[in-house]
C-alpha cells in the first residue's frame, strides 16, 4: 500500500515542487510511517489459541455449568496424616546451621508436633468454606474458584470485578486476609468507595483444580482458561492482579484481551532483559543512578542484590532447576511424606518474606504468620496431591518457545499498577517496568514485605490496589 501511494506521489512532488520543498515532504511522509508502524504495534494483541487438557481427544461440546463445591476432609484422610507424621524420620542438622542448609530440622520438629497435637484442621476446614466455591469445566477440566461478592453495598453503588491469581507455593488460601479488606473496606477504615467483587481461582494443577492430563499446560494456557472463567461468570470487563506465577498469568491475559482489561496491579514484576543498555544501567546505576533512569531508591535496593549478593540469587534459585527440569523426582517424595512438605514449602515462606531470616533457628516464620494459616496452605497441597503437578507447572514454561514468544517483546498497554516490596526476589524499577508496561498509572515503593504480599501485608496490598484503581479510573475519564 505504502509503495503504491509513494510511487503515485513521487512523479507530482518532481514537476510541481521545488527541489526544497522535497525534503520536508518526505520528513512529513517519513514521520506519517512511523507513527503508523508504531500504532500498529501497540495495537497488537497476543494471540490467545486455544486448547484440550483432558485425556483424549477434545470434545466438541462441555458442560457450561458453575457448580457450588464444599471442600470436606474425610477421617481416614486425617489418620493417614497422623500415621505418616508419627512416622516421619528426622536428621540432625548441623550446629549453628539455622536456615542456611534449609528447613532446620530441630524447627520441623516442632512444627510437625504441632500439626500432629495441636492444629485444629476441622476449624481450619471452616474457614476455608467461609467463602463460596465453585467449580466449572473449561478446556476439559475442572476449575476451582473462590467468589466474594461484597455482603452490602450503597444505593448506587458498585462492585468492580477483581481476579485475583496465586502462584506457587502458594494457593488461593493466600487471599483469605485481604479478600474482607477489599469487599467490606469501610469496616477495616479504607475507602469506602472503592469495593470489590473477588474473584480467586486454583491454577489448575494446584489445589482444587485439575491437574492437566496432556503436556504443554503454561501461562498462556492459564491466562486463557482465566479469561473464559470471567467469560462464564458474566464479567466482560474486570481488574486483575497478581504476584508470582500470577504476575505472569495475569499480564498474558493483559496482552491477550485488553480491551476487557480495566486495569492490572502487581506485586512483582518479570522483565526481558535488555542486553547492553540494561549493563549499562546497572554500571552506572550505582554510582549515578538519575543519569539512568534509576532513583536512590531503586540504587538501595538493587545494588546489595546485585553486588553483594549474586550468591543469594543461585541460593534461592535451586528449587527451580530442579522443578523445571524432573518435577516428577522430588515430587514423588514430597507428595508421600508430610513433614518432607512442610519443609521443602515451609522455608520459601522463611526467606521469600525476609532474606534475613535464614539466620534464625526457626526461620522467623511466625513473626509475619500464623503456623495455622502456614499448614492449611501445606494441607491444601497435601489433601489434594497437588505438588507434582504443580512443580510441573516449572518445566511447563521455562521451555525455549516461551522464552522466544511474542509476549516478551510485546507491551503491555492496559493501566497498570506496581507495588514493589523490598524483600521482594528481585527489584524492577520504573524505568525498567516501563519498557514493557507503557501505562503506568502508579508505582509504589512499600515499606516493608515480601514475596507474599497478600498473605503477609494484607492491608498495604489492599490500600495501594485500592489507590491504583482510584487513579486509573480519574485518568480514565
Amino acid at each position: 500500500m505504502w509503495s503504491q501511494y509513494v510511487g503515485n506521489i513521487r512523479p507530482a512532488l518532481q514537476a510541481d515542487w521545488p527541489r526544497s520543498a522535497l525534503v520536508p515532504a518526505a520528513l512529513g511522509l517519513g514521520g506519517a510511517l512511523a507513527c503508523w508502524v508504531l500504532l500498529r504495534s501497540r495495537n497488537k494483541t497476543l494471540e490467545m489459541g486455544d486448547g484440550w487438557w483432558a485425556p483424549g481427544a477434545p470434545q466438541d461440546r462441555e458442560d457450561p455449568s458453575v457448580r457450588d463445591f464444599t471442600f470436606e476432609v474425610s477421617d481416614s484422610e486425617i489418620q493417614d496424616l497422623y500415621r505418616r507424621l508419627d512416622s516421619t524420620r528426622f536428621f540432625p542438622p548441623l550446629e549453628d546451621s539455622q536456615f542456611h542448609y534449609g528447613f532446620n530440622s530441630t524447627h520441623l520438629k516442632h512444627v510437625v508436633s504441632y500439626w500432629r497435637n495441636s492444629f485444629d484442621w476441622r476449624k481450619q476446614v471452616e474457614r476455608i468454606n467461609k467463602y463460596p466455591h465453585y467449580k466449572t469445566t473449561i478446556e476439559g477440566l475442572d476449575v476451582h474458584f473462590v467468589h466474594v461478592k461484597p455482603a452490602h453495598l450503597a444505593p448506587g453503588q458498585k462492585a468492580r470485578p477483581l481476579l485475583m491469581v496465586h502462584g506457587w507455593p502458594g494457593s488461593f488460601y493466600e487471599f483469605y486476609r485481604i479478600i474482607p479488606l477489599l469487599t467490606e473496606p469501610a469496616k477495616h477504615g479504607l475507602n469506602p468507595n472503592l469495593v470489590f467483587e473477588i474473584i480467586c481461582p486454583s491454577i489448575p494443577g494446584y489445589g482444587f483444580s485439575e491437574a492437566p492430563h496432556k503436556k504443554g499446560f503454561d501461562c498462556p494456557a492459564a491466562a486463557r482458561i482465566f479469561y473464559k472463567l470471567m467469560l462464564r461468570l458474566g464479567f466482560r470487563e474486570f481488574y486483575l492482579q497478581g504476584g508470582d506465577w500470577g504476575s505472569l498469568i495475569t499480564t498474558l491475559l493483559a496482552q491477550m484481551k485488553p480491551e476487557c482489561v480495566s486495569g492490572l496491579h502487581l506485586n512483582i514484576v518479570f522483565i526481558p532483559k535488555r542486553g547492553i543498555g540494561r549493563g549499562v544501567s546497572l554500571l552506572l546505576g550505582r554510582y549515578v543512578p538519575w543519569l539512568v533512569g534509576l532513583t536512590r531508591e531503586d540504587a538501595n535496593r538493587l545494588y546489595p542484590y546485585f553486588e553483594k549478593n549474586i550468591y543469594a540469587l543461585l541460593r534461592e534459585s535451586g528449587y527451580l532447576h530442579i522443578q523445571a527440569t524432573k518435577p516428577d523426582s522430588v515430587g514423588s517424595a514430597l507428595n508421600d511424606s508430610p513433614a518432607g512438605l512442610a519443609a521443602y514449602i515451609l522455608e520459601k515462606f522463611s526467606t521469600w518474606t525476609d532474606p534475613e531470616f535464614r539466620k534464625l533457628e526457626d526461620g522467623g516464620l511466625e513473626r509475619k504468620y500464623s503456623l495455622d494459616d502456614l499448614l492449611t496452605n501445606i494441607m491444601i497441597y497435601w489433601l489434594s496431591g497437588s505438588i507434582t503437578s504443580s512443580m510441573r507447572f516449572y518445566k511447563e514454561n521455562f521451555t525455549r518457545e516461551f522464552v522466544r514468544s511474542p509476549a516478551n517483546t510485546m507491551g503491555v498497554r492496559v493501566p497498570t499498577g506496581i507495588a514493589t516490596f523490598p524483600c521482594e526476589l528481585m527489584h524492577a524499577p520504573r524505568s525498567w517496568a516501563k519498557e514493557k508496561f507503557w501505562n503506568i498509572v502508579t508505582y509504589t515503593y512499600m515499606p516493608h514485605g515480601g514475596h507474599f504480599a497478600a498473605l503477609e501485608e494484607p492491608e498495604l496490598l489492599a490500600r495501594d490496589i485500592q489507590h491504583f484503581v482510584f487513579r486509573a479510573e480519574k485518568s480514565g475519564q
